[in-house]
């Protein structure tokens, strides 16, 4: 099977228009607490309101469990669409595909491989390993697999070929042991449509503790345009 790049396919930026906004229901788990426990319902509402936030201006479809989806509906209204899934956690922007397109209107995602952020001891992800393939399904995409253990969080392009990337996640032998630089960018390359690699040594110095992702770039640069990168200091 071809890869996304050599059909034409290529990561947008995240300042370029777009259909629709994917988000997850936060469930009891070890992040959020126990059913019905403050923690989880104050998640709850936090999601809620992003999800409204954003429907003023775009459809927002979200992911529930068939356990909370009744709830979700409730929390979210009637202008939200929830579809119902098996969750392990919330954060669609890591278990979710990468959305893709082709400049003719075709709509492509790559599904990475998810491990629970390295197969960390608190993380679960039998459930959330299924979502991006299941979203993209949803959403009528044409999906390529990828071999690499990846989130949405750790990767950030500009549109125009350069994608920001962190040794700390990629390169993580929790996540792709055994995989060199070389290889890990041939893979990125080819399922984003980029052409330049840069690497962080690591993320932010919190994002390593306990239900941390070891390094996510995303929350310590981020493209505000092409050649203009933004960094938390």
């Amino acid at each position: 099977m071809n890869t996304p790049a050599a059909d034409g396919f290529r990561m947008p930026p995240e300042w370029a228009p777009h259909d629709r906004t994917w988000m997850a229901w936060p469930g009891a788990n070890a992040t959020f607490g126990e059913e019905g426990g403050e923690t989880l319902l104050a998640a709850r509402r936090a999601w809620a309101g992003v999800a409204r936030a954003v429907r003023r201006f775009e459809p927002v479809t979200v992911v529930a469990a068939p356990a909370a989806a009744q709830g979700a509906r409730a929390l979210l209204g009637p202008d939200i669409d929830v579809v119902e899934a098996e969750l392990d956690d919330a954060w669609m922007r890591d278990i979710g595909p990468t959305f893709l397109t082709d400049g003719a209107g075709t709509l492509g995602a790559t599904d990475w491989i998810f491990n629970g952020w390295g197969a960390q001891d608190w993380a679960r992800w039998e459930h959330d390993a299924r979502i991006g393939a299941h979203v993209a399904d949803l959403a009528g995409a044409r999906t390529y697999a990828s071999s690499l253990v990846n989130e949405g969080g750790g990767l950030h392009v500009d549109g125009e070929g350069t994608v920001l990337l962190t040794e700390t996640v990629q390169l993580d032998p929790d996540r792709n042991p055994g995989r060199t630089k070389e290889d890990v960018e041939a893979e990125i390359h080819a399922h984003l449509g980029t052409t330049k690699a840069i690497w962080l040594p690591r993320g932010l110095t919190a994002d390593y503790g306990r239900f941390g992702t070891r390094g996510h770039v995303d929350i310590v640069a981020a493209f505000a345009r092409p050649g203009t990168v933004l960094v938390h200091s």
